[in-house]
Protein backbone atom coordinates (compact mmCIF):
# COMPACT_ATOMS: atom_id res chain seq x y z
CA UNK A 1 0.00 0.00 0.00
CA UNK A 2 1.48 3.37 -0.76
CA UNK A 3 0.91 5.29 2.43
CA UNK A 4 3.73 7.68 2.63
CA UNK A 5 3.46 8.20 6.24
CA UNK A 6 6.17 6.30 8.39
CA UNK A 7 4.79 3.06 10.57
CA UNK A 8 4.53 4.45 14.17
CA UNK A 9 3.53 2.10 17.03
CA UNK A 10 3.93 -1.43 16.38
CA UNK A 11 1.64 -4.66 16.97
CA UNK A 12 0.19 -3.31 20.10
CA UNK A 13 -0.42 0.26 19.62
CA UNK A 14 -4.14 -0.10 19.32
CA UNK A 15 -4.04 -1.12 22.98
CA UNK A 16 -1.97 1.60 24.20
CA UNK A 17 -3.46 4.46 22.10
CA UNK A 18 -2.79 7.63 24.28
CA UNK A 19 -6.09 8.93 23.17
CA UNK A 20 -9.12 8.50 20.69
CA UNK A 21 -7.87 11.87 18.68
CA UNK A 22 -7.91 11.53 14.73
CA UNK A 23 -3.74 11.90 14.85
CA UNK A 24 -4.01 8.56 17.12
CA UNK A 25 -6.71 6.94 14.98
CA UNK A 26 -4.63 7.58 12.23
CA UNK A 27 -1.42 6.14 13.16
CA UNK A 28 -3.24 3.42 15.09
CA UNK A 29 -5.13 2.80 11.10
CA UNK A 30 -1.56 2.71 9.43
CA UNK A 31 -0.11 -0.10 11.53
CA UNK A 32 -2.82 -2.00 10.86
CA UNK A 33 -2.67 -1.22 7.05
CA UNK A 34 1.08 -2.44 7.49
CA UNK A 35 -0.17 -5.12 9.05
CA UNK A 36 -2.52 -6.36 6.78
CA UNK A 37 -4.84 -5.88 9.13
CA UNK A 38 -7.37 -4.47 6.59
CA UNK A 39 -10.82 -4.48 8.50
CA UNK A 40 -9.54 -2.78 11.50
CA UNK A 41 -7.54 -0.11 9.87
CA UNK A 42 -11.23 0.64 7.85
CA UNK A 43 -13.12 0.80 11.17
CA UNK A 44 -10.12 3.27 12.58
CA UNK A 45 -10.23 5.09 9.54
CA UNK A 46 -13.87 5.53 9.63
CA UNK A 47 -13.73 6.77 13.30
CA UNK A 48 -10.76 9.19 12.85
CA UNK A 49 -12.90 10.77 9.03
CA UNK A 50 -16.01 10.88 11.61
CA UNK A 51 -13.35 13.03 13.66
CA UNK A 52 -12.16 15.30 11.41
CA UNK A 53 -14.05 15.04 7.68
CA UNK A 54 -11.78 16.86 5.75
CA UNK A 55 -7.99 15.30 6.39
CA UNK A 56 -6.78 14.39 2.84
CA UNK A 57 -4.49 11.75 4.39
CA UNK A 58 -6.84 9.98 6.52
CA UNK A 59 -9.30 9.96 3.16
CA UNK A 60 -7.06 9.26 1.21
CA UNK A 61 -5.40 6.25 3.21
CA UNK A 62 -9.13 5.12 3.70
CA UNK A 63 -9.54 4.86 0.07
CA UNK A 64 -6.25 2.62 -0.14
CA UNK A 65 -7.53 0.47 2.53
CA UNK A 66 -10.78 -0.02 0.37
CA UNK A 67 -8.68 -0.83 -2.58
CA UNK A 68 -7.28 -3.81 -0.81
CA UNK A 69 -10.51 -4.91 0.36
CA UNK A 70 -11.53 -4.83 -3.52
CA UNK A 71 -14.42 -2.56 -2.36
CA UNK A 72 -13.39 -0.13 -5.59
CA UNK A 73 -16.60 2.25 -5.80
CA UNK A 74 -15.80 3.47 -2.00
CA UNK A 75 -12.57 3.85 -2.87
CA UNK A 76 -13.01 6.33 -5.69
CA UNK A 77 -15.24 8.16 -3.37
CA UNK A 78 -12.65 8.71 -0.97
CA UNK A 79 -10.03 9.61 -3.64
CA UNK A 80 -12.28 12.13 -5.11
CA UNK A 81 -12.71 14.14 -2.33
CA UNK A 82 -9.19 13.15 -1.48
CA UNK A 83 -8.09 15.25 -4.49
CA UNK A 84 -10.75 17.80 -3.94
CA UNK A 85 -9.74 18.60 -0.66
CA UNK A 86 -5.79 18.26 -1.75
CA UNK A 87 -5.03 18.70 -5.76
CA UNK A 88 -1.18 17.80 -4.74
CA UNK A 89 -1.19 15.13 -3.50
CA UNK A 90 -0.39 12.64 -6.63
CA UNK A 91 -0.63 9.39 -4.92
CA UNK A 92 -4.52 10.24 -5.02
CA UNK A 93 -4.62 10.53 -8.48
CA UNK A 94 -2.54 7.58 -9.09
CA UNK A 95 -4.62 5.55 -6.82
CA UNK A 96 -8.25 7.34 -8.58
CA UNK A 97 -7.15 6.58 -11.83
CA UNK A 98 -6.31 3.01 -11.11
CA UNK A 99 -9.59 2.44 -9.92
CA UNK A 100 -11.57 3.24 -12.72
CA UNK A 101 -9.17 1.46 -14.72
CA UNK A 102 -10.37 -1.63 -12.46
CA UNK A 103 -14.03 -0.54 -13.03
CA UNK A 104 -13.94 -0.38 -16.52
CA UNK A 105 -14.11 3.67 -17.04
CA UNK A 106 -10.69 3.31 -18.86
CA UNK A 107 -11.36 7.05 -20.42
CA UNK A 108 -12.08 8.55 -17.34
CA UNK A 109 -8.58 6.79 -15.93
CA UNK A 110 -6.81 8.23 -18.66
CA UNK A 111 -8.08 11.80 -18.01
CA UNK A 112 -7.24 11.32 -14.55
CA UNK A 113 -4.36 10.12 -14.90
CA UNK A 114 -3.57 12.81 -17.25
CA UNK A 115 -4.78 15.71 -14.80
CA UNK A 116 -1.93 13.97 -11.98
CA UNK A 117 0.69 14.91 -14.87
CA UNK A 118 -0.27 18.02 -15.48
CA UNK A 119 0.78 18.82 -11.77
CA UNK A 120 3.73 16.86 -11.94
CA UNK A 121 4.77 15.29 -15.70
CA UNK A 122 8.16 14.02 -13.69
CA UNK A 123 5.60 11.03 -11.80
CA UNK A 124 6.97 7.83 -12.94
CA UNK A 125 4.20 6.03 -11.36
CA UNK A 126 1.26 7.54 -12.95
CA UNK A 127 2.99 6.49 -16.30
CA UNK A 128 3.18 2.82 -14.90
CA UNK A 129 -0.73 3.15 -14.58
CA UNK A 130 -0.95 4.81 -18.01
CA UNK A 131 1.10 2.06 -19.75
CA UNK A 132 -1.57 -0.64 -18.58
CA UNK A 133 -4.98 0.71 -19.69
CA UNK A 134 -2.97 1.16 -23.00
CA UNK A 135 -2.27 -2.42 -22.96
CA UNK A 136 -5.85 -3.08 -21.99
CA UNK A 137 -7.26 -0.96 -25.09
CA UNK A 138 -4.44 -3.00 -27.22
CA UNK A 139 -2.63 0.46 -27.91
CA UNK A 140 0.63 -0.99 -27.85
CA UNK A 141 2.94 2.29 -28.74
CA UNK A 142 1.11 4.19 -26.18
CA UNK A 143 2.11 1.35 -23.47
CA UNK A 144 5.56 1.28 -24.42
CA UNK A 145 5.97 4.85 -24.51
CA UNK A 146 4.49 5.74 -21.27
CA UNK A 147 6.75 2.73 -19.13
CA UNK A 148 9.79 4.05 -21.30
CA UNK A 149 9.07 7.52 -19.76
CA UNK A 150 8.47 6.04 -16.33
CA UNK A 151 11.75 4.14 -16.59
CA UNK A 152 13.74 7.71 -18.12
CA UNK A 153 12.31 9.33 -14.25
CA UNK A 154 13.01 6.47 -12.40
CA UNK A 155 15.72 3.85 -13.76
CA UNK A 156 16.15 2.13 -10.57
CA UNK A 157 12.57 1.60 -9.78
CA UNK A 158 11.49 -1.97 -10.09
CA UNK A 159 8.05 -1.40 -11.55
CA UNK A 160 8.60 0.85 -15.05
CA UNK A 161 11.08 -2.90 -15.82
CA UNK A 162 8.36 -5.28 -14.38
CA UNK A 163 6.00 -3.37 -16.35
CA UNK A 164 8.20 -3.47 -19.59
CA UNK A 165 8.58 -7.70 -18.98
CA UNK A 166 4.99 -8.13 -19.00
CA UNK A 167 4.98 -5.45 -22.24
CA UNK A 168 7.49 -7.72 -24.07
CA UNK A 169 5.97 -10.73 -22.96
CA UNK A 170 2.10 -9.90 -23.93
CA UNK A 171 3.69 -8.86 -27.94
CA UNK A 172 5.81 -12.12 -27.51
CA UNK A 173 8.91 -10.40 -27.62
CA UNK A 174 11.53 -12.82 -25.58
CA UNK A 175 14.14 -11.23 -25.96
CA UNK A 176 13.29 -8.14 -24.69
CA UNK A 177 11.81 -9.65 -21.76
CA UNK A 178 15.12 -11.86 -21.18
CA UNK A 179 16.82 -8.05 -21.47
CA UNK A 180 14.77 -6.57 -18.69
CA UNK A 181 14.72 -9.83 -16.88
CA UNK A 182 18.54 -9.47 -16.67
CA UNK A 183 18.24 -5.54 -15.38
CA UNK A 184 15.35 -6.68 -13.14
CA UNK A 185 18.50 -8.81 -11.24
CA UNK A 186 19.93 -5.57 -10.00
CA UNK A 187 16.85 -4.02 -9.17
CA UNK A 188 14.31 -6.73 -7.86
CA UNK A 189 15.57 -9.47 -7.19
CA UNK A 190 12.78 -11.36 -5.95
CA UNK A 191 10.49 -10.27 -8.79
CA UNK A 192 13.25 -11.31 -11.52
CA UNK A 193 13.37 -14.73 -9.95
CA UNK A 194 9.43 -15.24 -10.49
CA UNK A 195 9.80 -14.53 -14.45
CA UNK A 196 12.96 -16.35 -14.75
CA UNK A 197 10.81 -19.21 -12.95
CA UNK A 198 8.02 -18.71 -15.06
CA UNK A 199 9.60 -17.86 -18.46
CA UNK A 200 13.31 -19.04 -18.39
Amino acid sequence: MEIDNKRVGGKNAILHAPDGSAASLYTQALTALEEQRNSEALGLLDRCIVAKPRDPAALYARGVTNISMGNFRKAACDLLKTIAIDRTLLHGWKQLGFVQFMLGKEEEAIKTLKKGLEIDPHYADIYCVLGDIYIDRCEHDKAKEAFDIALDLEPDNPEPHGKLAMYYLARGDMKGLKREYELLKTVDAELAEQIGTLYF
